[in-house]
């Protein structure tokens, strides 16, 4: 791993990136999102997750947040492996489901490459942490982060991605708060 891509300030503030295997778009169904939301409300109140912006894709995620306990990197891992042992579950429980043996096939499929995982691969190993050190480079990353589903076509303007914070920067309700201060 590069030398760019690792959490030296244990305390420090940091964008996060990180994708499901194979870029599958697999948050495109509401209980899915419920699982990254809800996942992220436990890291916030049990973690020690300070959150400051955040998008929710259909194949990723992007985050600039901050471990108020110094431990950026387990706090991932936590959220991760959560969050792949409960989508994994709601996959294989949700009856309207017409992806799911694709779906299981193609984790199942990315797990056996991987000596690591015992059957399911659900997200790609690496976040690639960026320090974030000035101004000037966390109002670049915000506008990055929000601008994701208009670059994607989704949307016309940020604050109508209902999956992130840009909303609570135009003081509009979000499915998530997020901490104001601590830039």
């Amino acid at each position: 791993m590069s030398r760019n891509y690792k959490f030296y300030d244990k305390s420090g503030l940091y964008f996060v990136s990180f994708a499901t295997v194979n870029w599958i778009d697999v948050f495109i169904r509401q209980v899915y999102y419920d699982v990254l939301a809800n996942s992220v409300t436990y890291c916030r109140k049990y973690k020690g997750m300070e959150l400051y912006c955040y998008c929710f894709m259909p194949s990723h995620i992007h985050f600039i947040f901050r471990s108020s306990k110094g431990e950026p990197s387990e706090l991932l891992r936590d959220f991760k492996r959560h969050t792949s042992k409960n989508v994994l579950e709601a996959i294989k429980n949700n009856i309207q489901e017409s992806r799911k043996e694709w779906l299981l096939w193609m984790f199942a499929r990315a797990g056996k490459k991987n000596a690591s995982t015992s059957v399911y691969q659900f997200w790609q190993h690496h976040n690639k942490p960026i320090e974030l050190w000035s101004e000037k480079v966390i109002k670049q990353k915000i506008d990055y982060i929000h601008n994701n589903p208009v670059e994607s076509g989704f949307v016309l303007h940020p604050e109508d991605w209902k999956y992130s914070s840009a909303r609570s920067f135009q003081e509009q309700d979000s499915i998530l708060p997020i901490d104001i201060s601590g830039f």
